[in-house]
């Protein structure tokens, strides 16, 4: 398809014709679409060092660009311009980008280390308090909730815990059963030395109802629903779909938040049941293979030895891990700003610090368990 952009003819393209040895007269338009091919020229014409006259009676037009390149001439051969006939107004451009094209442009300032520790101290508290004002409006839209629970959208919910828990049923079952057939395998590779092949039932229990399996779920949850939950917010923020809900009285927070927190709450827990189940199953089948302990035997140690607090310390763990998961990922939405790069940059920095922050709590917990005797 032919271009529809007009193009100047040749009475209207830019001109320089030298009159005397000092002195040179232009014509036409010294625009960006008027140059065509006077840059390449002008590098070829030789000029005087000195003063220059540049007679401008029949410049017809001039913008940036053109003054910039006569300004460049110039400066290549040490001379300096003495305008006649110039109208008033290209006269002023011509000596406006003169002034600018000498001045050095601003070097950005290099902080040094201790700078650069202080701003990302600032930014990192800076960020902590908004998460806790975050965390506050969740608990004051919560308890509203609970005053009218008619408000709360139970079909969000159902899809979440869809999206959530049982899309991830696959994931976290293979993984937890490789994590039960690693940790028999260690664990049967030194008490074989001992004699002490029953007590793999104790250490695949124990490691996995109170530690592995609410931890890796959360670690998988993490980088699976909690990046997805700051790349929808993120993305609605980058359309202004979240500040047309406030356009519409609807609250963000009651629509997009609660839904997902209240979604993980009743998956993860499950999916640590879950995983449960399956990473015992993987230290019995390592158990039989490599230590020669039946099935019948490892179930019937298992029941005997393990206690109920052990899962139910698992279980509280993992109902932790999923408010942490959820505040973080809903958190980091909401401070998405500007374009589609953001996005990207807090999906990142919502499983970067979910993981962190589970694994901190998994630390506070083991700390306190020990502290109670638990």
């Amino acid at each position: 398809m032919p271009s529809t952009t007009p193009t100047p003819d040749d009475s209207q393209q830019a001109a320089i014709a030298r009159l005397a040895a000092r002195q040179w007269a232009l014509s036409g338009h010294w625009t960006a679409r008027g140059l065509g091919r006077v840059p390449q020229i002008l590098a070829a014409q030789p000029c005087d060092a000195g003063e220059v006259v540049l007679e401008g009676s029949e410049l017809v037009a001039l913008d940036s660009a053109g003054a910039w390149v006569l300004q460049h001439w110039l400066r290549g051969h040490a001379a300096v311009a003495t305008l006649h006939g110039w109208p008033p107004h290209l006269q002023g451009l011509m000596t406006l980008v003169g002034e600018q094209s000498d001045a050095t442009l601003p070097q950005p300032r290099k902080n040094g280390l201790l700078a650069r520790t202080g701003e990302s101290t600032a930014a990192a508290a800076q960020q902590a308090i908004a998460l806790l004002h975050f965390i506050g409006e969740v608990a004051l839209v919560a308890l509203r909730l609970a005053r009218h629970p008619r408000r709360l959208r139970l079909r969000h919910v159902l899809r979440n815990l869809q999206i959530d828990g049982f899309d991830a049923l696959p994931i976290i079952g293979v993984t937890a059963f490789l994590l039960g057939v690693v940790v028999a395998y260690q664990g049967a590779d030194q008490l074989r030395h001992y004699g002490a092949n029953v007590f793999v039932v104790d250490l695949v229990g124990y490691a996995m109802l109170r530690e592995f399996a609410p931890l890796i779920s959360a670690i998988i949850i993490a980088g699976r629903s909690g990046s997805a939950y700051a790349a929808q917010i993120g993305t609605m923020v980058v359309a202004e779909e979240v500040d047309a809900m406030r356009t519409l009285a609807i609250d963000p927070i009651e629509l997009l938040v609660l839904p997902k927190i209240i979604a993980l709450a009743v998956a993860l827990p499950l999916l640590t049941i879950f995983a449960d189940i399956t990473g015992v199953l993987g230290g019995m089948v390592m158990a039989r293979s490599k230590l020669d302990i039946s099935f019948y035997e490892f179930i019937d140690r298992f029941g005997r030895e393990m206690q109920g607090a052990a899962l139910l310390i698992g279980i509280g763990k993992s109902f932790v891990f999923a408010f942490v998961i959820a505040t973080i990922g809903c958190f980091q939405g909401f401070r998405t700003q500007g374009s589609a790069d953001s996005v990207g940059r807090q999906t990142t920095q919502s499983v970067v610090q979910s993981i962190f922050l589970v694994i901190v709590a998994d630390a506070l917990f083991s700390v306190a368990f020990n502290v109670l005797g638990l």
